[in-house]
């Protein structure tokens, strides 16, 4: 049987694209084993795939700036990169596929360093992150969602320009079904928060603060985030702290959204059309590779974009500008030619490549 081992993990960006691309090898008749580490989000998502085996290794953050967690974290890299090159000696999967995220480098150099050179790597953003950089010269494939990701990379013969990824997880959403989830009316445009899978304590905080002038205009869904601060439920607002299958739905019921800039979450947004306000990482929690997607959609068209430390004071004049223009944004966004590729095209992709 063909074997497929998937890695990645930390955030749901780091998770999205596999959680995509495991049916579709199943399918196939391929086996699936995942590597990602004991606390990260990927060790509850992959849960529902009950035929792949998780294996959970020691991982270490992967940091720009100085901290003495460093130190600790320092010894708990080697130590995955030989946990993971002792599973994949057992497993010996045929094809490595890696999305990211501090787990996936010990992975992908174990991987190398047990002969395997069909090792393929996704990066949703326009700069490479740390462990994707440090991984580049142990893959055989860079797959890239931004055609400018090459000027970023060293070994430009590894990098294949593909697009953003996306699923059809958003598609034919329910706005009946969402409307009754929510207990909403007809009478107020509906606005979306959404900081991402671990939340954002700014865009929380924000609605919370503005929560009464944003009732008076809107109706709103707050996504805050797994163990998250959020205010009860009331007319007009209906917060979760994370939801799978009803997103679709609550996204079609959007107006306009509220969100983080991570790469796989606004071209989501770009595919369904929905007028965004990107509140990017700050720089002193990221690379900055989200004010850099923020301001490219911003750029031509898309999206607006407030400022992590303000948003809190910024949210409503900046919200009603966007709605008051939105079909604008919406024209825009339709008449945007942009290239993607689906779940399945990378999967052939993948296989083709790997001719098995």
């Amino acid at each position: 049987m063909k074997k497929i081992l998937f890695t990645g993990g930390g955030s749901g960006g780091h998770v999205t694209l596999n959680l995509g691309l495991i049916p579709l090898f199943l399918q196939a008749g391929w086996e699936v084993v995942y590597i990602g580490s004991k606390t990260g989000i990927e060790n509850e998502l992959i849960k529902k795939f009950p035929d792949v085996r998780y294996y959970a290794i020691a991982t270490g953050k992967l940091r720009r700036y100085f901290s003495w967690e460093n130190f600790k974290d320092a010894m708990r890299v080697p130590l995955g990169v030989l946990q993971a090159w002792n599973i994949i000696r057992k497993e010996k999967p045929d094809v490595i596929f890696s999305k990211g995220g501090f787990v996936s480098f010990p992975v992908v150099l174990g991987g190398w360093l047990n002969g395997k050179r069909k090792i393929y790597m996704h990066e949703s953003d326009v700069t490479p992150g740390l462990a994707n950089k440090m991984s580049l010269p142990f893959v055989s494939t860079f797959f890239t969602t931004f055609a400018d990701t090459v000027d970023y990379v060293n070994d430009k013969r590894k990098v294949r320009y593909v697009g953003p990824v996306l699923t059809d997880r958003l598609n034919n959403g329910d706005v009946e079904k969402a409307r009754d989830l929510c207990n909403f009316k007809t009478d107020k445009p509906v606005v979306m928060f959404v900081g991402g899978s671990l939340g954002a304590k700014s865009i929380n905080n924000a609605v919370i603060k503005n929560l009464e002038a944003l009732l008076e205009k809107y109706q709103i869904i707050h996504i805050c985030g797994k163990g998250q601060t959020s205010l009860a439920r009331c007319e007009g607002y209906a917060p979760f702290e994370f939801v799978d299958k009803e997103f679709k739905d609550l996204m079609a019921l959007s107006d306009a959204v509220v969100s983080r800039s991570g790469s796989n979450a606004i071209f989501e947004l770009l595919s369904q059309n929905k007028p965004m306000l990107l509140v990017p990482l700050p720089s002193t929690s990221s690379r900055g590779e989200q004010s850099l997607n923020a301001k490219s959609f911003q750029k031509q068209g898309f999206a607006e974009v407030a400022e992590d430390d303000k948003i809190a004071e910024t949210l409503m004049p900046m919200l009603d500008n966007l709605y008051t223009y939105r079909n604008e944004y919406i024209t825009n966004m339709e008449n945007a030619e942009w290239k993607h590729t689906s779940n399945r095209e990378l999967f052939e992709e993948i296989c083709n490549d790997a001719s098995i």
